[in-house]
């Protein structure tokens, strides 16, 4: 498993949960062992206005958050592109599935997601993708930005009960296959998080339902860090996405 990662990205770049201190620490404390680390570049500006008008873009930068934020953005697509040979998972911030192409909000300036697979849309690496976003809270801008275009599925799985929410899962990784599968991959609807609902073991099998759905259909995996703020519990939730990722069983 291919791990992205920046040093950079310990950086509290400004004051929101998803920028707090510790949160990347938490999660390579539980990983660092397994894995294999790849060092990103920040996205082109062309990359990211595929996804953003320009107005957008120089707000960021009015901001003076466009170097994490397009950092992040080269991150996602990095892991997209890896993934493409081998499941990857983007251990990045700021996060980005509530940016829209306009504007953006939630902790969110880029979206990570769209930028990763308009980017090997627009190099002709894939031809069809589905999102799963995981994440307690609906991801309003990967559908502002993706949702018209015929060849992307997204699903934002919203049950209130563990079994149901597994079966969203499911049912969104039936047929007709895609070439690459895309987790948003939010934490915060853990038990011991702000939505109270999944369990640790929860995350694993979510990622073994994709990484042996996207070895079946012979289809790239990846994930890229979304939400998820309780220092104590995160870590280990990632730990357990990547190894369902990963399982071969």
């Amino acid at each position: 498993m291919k791990v992205i990662y920046h040093p950079d990205f310990t950086r509290v770049y400004t004051q929101d949960p998803a920028a707090q201190a510790g949160r990347m620490e938490a999660v390579l404390k539980e990983i660092q062992a397994l894995v294999e680390f790849l060092e990103p570049s920040p996205a082109l500006k062309e990359e990211i206005s595929l996804a953003h008008d320009r107005s957008h873009i120089e707000h960021v930068e009015a901001m003076g958050l466009y170097d994490i934020a397009s950092l992040a953005a080269g991150g996602a697509v990095l892991a997209a592109r890896t993934a493409l040979q081998e499941f990857s998972f983007g251990l990045l911030r700021p996060p980005g599935h509530h940016a829209s192409r306009s504007h953006s909000w939630g902790f969110c300036y880029f979206n990570n997601m769209a930028i990763a697979l308009l980017s090997l849309r627009e190099e002709r690496l894939i031809k069809t993708a589905l999102v799963l976003d995981i994440d307690l809270h609906f991801g309003d801008g990967t559908v502002n930005i993706l949702g018209e275009e015929g060849w992307v599925r997204i699903c934002n799985p919203s049950a209130r009960s563990r079994e149901l929410y597994l079966e969203e899962v499911q049912e969104a990784l039936k047929e007709p296959r895609v070439d690459i599968i895309g987790i948003s991959a939010g934490f915060d609807f853990h038990q011991e998080d702000w939505g109270g609902l999944l369990s640790t073991k929860d995350y694993e099998t979510i990622g073994r339902l994709a990484g042996r759905k996207a070895r079946n259909w012979k289809a790239g995996c990846f994930a890229i860090l979304e939400g998820g703020y309780n220092l104590s519990v995160l870590g280990r939730n990632v730990r357990a996405l990547l190894e369902g990722m990963a399982d071969q069983g």
